[in-house]
């Protein structure tokens, strides 16, 4: 009987991802598990099974996929290159890229292929589902039959529900993932032996990732992480760019900005939360003050108002995530890169800026 080593650990992380999906992770947990020796085998006869058809090699083809993310000049580079690799040379139509919020531990989705809306901004909780629990444990969850795994995990929601033991809450962004997949699998991106992100797959067929797929992408979400970690030693400045021709004031927009949670509204629909909500803030009033249309990073990371990290690991992250929310809605608000460390805001629009929470706030 165990209740702790490898074995165990692994078996509690993959329960936890079943019934995370389905919200019943506090309920349902591993206490044990018990490991039987085999002493004798005894042969059958039964149908002969064709052997399986040969394959590309998959040493070969991640050595392809990680060879793409070592040419990537920066984050946003190197998120399509991984995407579009998976893609090309291991065949993974579906794939996602999640970094962590180090202050919350929630993940939110900053690169997508292969699904109809991108769903950037998505958010995943620590724990909830194969993602969050992977990135929870810092270790990789697989689930090969989600027929078979999710009947059991069906039959623990129903349960739950009936009890009354939780309720379901809605998604602000939603989550881009197939609507029945049958394989998925999820591997922290780690960086100094913390989850940073989350490389996350799945496919329709059945047992699409096996024993030697999972450690395929092992290695690249480790090339992974390697690469965001030197692009960000990288990112020293680059000389002044071009100035950028705005595009000529259209209309108006209100954009909300509640402190509490850092969430942005544009016309009373949600945008975006957290730290990225927070600098697009930032951005906003000093346009608003200053007029100003040009920012660099490192300011970003020296303002003490932004409440950033203490490392501020991934701020290149949060920014792309940003540009690709404000082009998905389409808004009169764009950002674009200006060089290396550096970036621009350009407002379609005339922007009135309201802060709620500042009403009532002691002056």
């Amino acid at each position: 009987h165990h209740t702790e080593g490898p074995l165990f650990e692994s078996m509690k992380a993959k329960l936890a991802g079943i019934a995370s999906h389905h919200g019943v992770e506090d309920v349902f947990r591993l206490l044990g598990s018990d490991v039987f020796r085999v002493e004798d085998i005894e042969p059958m006869s039964g149908p002969v099974t064709a052997p399986p058809p040969n394959r590309p090699s998959l040493l070969a083809a991640t050595r392809r996929v990680c060879a793409g993310l070592a040419g990537a000049e920066d984050l946003d580079g190197l998120f399509d290159a991984l995407t579009g690799g998976l893609g090309a040379h291991l065949g993974i139509r579906w794939s996602m890229v999640l970094i962590a919020e180090p202050a919350t531990g929630r993940l939110y989705t900053v690169a997508t292929q292969g699904y109809p809306v991108t769903g950037v901004g998505a958010e995943v909780a620590p724990g909830e589902g194969v993602i969050g629990v992977a990135a929870r444990e810092n270790a990789p969850i697989r689930i090969g039959h989600m027929t078979r795994d999710y009947r059991y995990g069906a039959a623990m929601s129903d349960g739950a529900r009936r009890s009354g033991l939780f309720c379901d809450v809605p998604r602000l962004i939603p989550f881009p993932g197939l609507a029945a997949p049958r394989s998925q699998i999820a591997l922290p991106i780690s960086e100094c032996g913390e989850a940073v992100g989350v490389l996350f797959a799945e496919s329709d067929e059945i047992n699409r990732f096996g024993y030697e797929e999972e450690d395929a992408l092992a290695l690249v979400a480790a090339h992974l992480g390697a690469r965001m970690a030197l692009l960000r030693q990288e990112g020293a400045e680059a000389p002044d760019p071009p100035r950028a021709q705005l595009p000529a004031a259209q209309g108006q927009v209100t954009v909300r900005y509640f402190n509490a949670d850092q969430s942005v509204f544009l016309d009373g629909d949600y945008l975006i939360k957290g730290v990225a909500g927070a600098i697009l803030w930032r951005l906003l009033r000093e346009h608003d003050a200053r007029g100003r249309t040009e920012f660099t990073t490192r300011e970003l990371r020296l303002d003490p108002g932004l409440r950033l990290p203490a490392q501020a690991e991934n701020l290149d992250a949060r920014l792309i995530l940003l540009r690709k929310r404000l082009d998905e809605r389409c808004a009169c608000l764009k950002i674009e890169k200006a060089g290396r460390g550096r970036f621009r805001l350009l407002p379609g629009c005339r922007l009135i800026l309201e802060e709620p929470d500042a009403v009532s706030a002691p002056h």
